[in-house]
């Protein structure tokens, strides 16, 4: 396992754009390997200009084939503002030509949060035919206190080993959340954490140390494959 290679930029804008970049090339790659790309993207807004910079400034990426999933949610509408879905759509999906059977947003629309984990469950269990999902690309964000998708400081989810999707609680609102659990993200073949503002230093300096579960993010190590922080200069150590 390992903390990761650190990439600082100047600005936000300059990390989006290199990660923008190096997502771009590592989907042509996958596609030209195995013909699928398997994606997860991270919700909040920090990502939101990386996605309009894969959707509008590099051409030819092989949507058609690609899944496109996202590491955490909102148990809100689809069309709520605080959806990642939301966000994902308008900054990203609406503007690509990914099939829309190859789109598995959580189904916020069931009747509660578990329901809607274990209805993630039987998407990823389609999807990689039973086996640990394996993503080629897996995007992370970093919250203030250390979070990452929706994994919480001290959560029970944190201890999760066997299931793959669960629901979880935040300490802001929207309280009710769901999230990949770790020993997905940890199976990726490639994690980037885009992380920017001088209010996430402490947290950031917390994820690159020991392993902690008063720090989710430090908890991030792929077992086989690699980690790297895309940071701007404001949060970078």
């Amino acid at each position: 396992m390992t903390r990761g290679q650190l990439q600082v930029f100047p600005t936000l804008e300059d990390a989006s754009r290199a990660l923008a970049a190096e997502v771009a090339r590592a989907m042509r790659e996958t596609d030209a390997e195995r013909s699928r790309v398997l994606l997860a993207l991270s919700g909040g807004g920090t990502p939101r200009r990386l996605h309009e910079i894969l959707a509008t400034e590099h051409d030819g990426l092989p949507w058609p084939r690609t899944h496109v999933f996202i590491g955490d949610e909102r148990f809100v509408p689809e069309d709520s503002p605080e959806s990642n879905y939301r966000m994902a759509s308008e900054a990203l999906l609406d503007a690509v030509p990914v099939p829309p059977e190859n789109v598995h947003p959580w189904r916020t629309d069931l009747a509660t949060p578990a329901a809607a984990a274990y209805a993630m469950e039987d998407e990823l269990y389609a999807i990689f035919r039973g086996h640990l999902p394996r993503f080629d690309v897996m995007l992370l964000g970093l919250g203030a206190d250390g979070h990452t998708a929706s994994l919480f400081p001290g959560a029970d989810v944190l201890e999760e080993q066997e299931r793959r999707a669960m629901s979880s609680t935040a300490p802001s609102e929207p309280r009710q959340r769901l999230t990949l659990t770790l020993p997905v993200l940890n199976a990726a073949r490639a994690v980037h954490f885009l992380v920017s503002g001088a209010d996430k230093r402490e947290a950031l300096e917390c994820a690159l140390g020991e392993a902690d579960a008063r720090c989710p993010a430090s908890l991030v190590r792929p077992t086989d494959g690699s980690l790297t922080w895309w940071l701007d200069e404001e949060v970078a150590p």
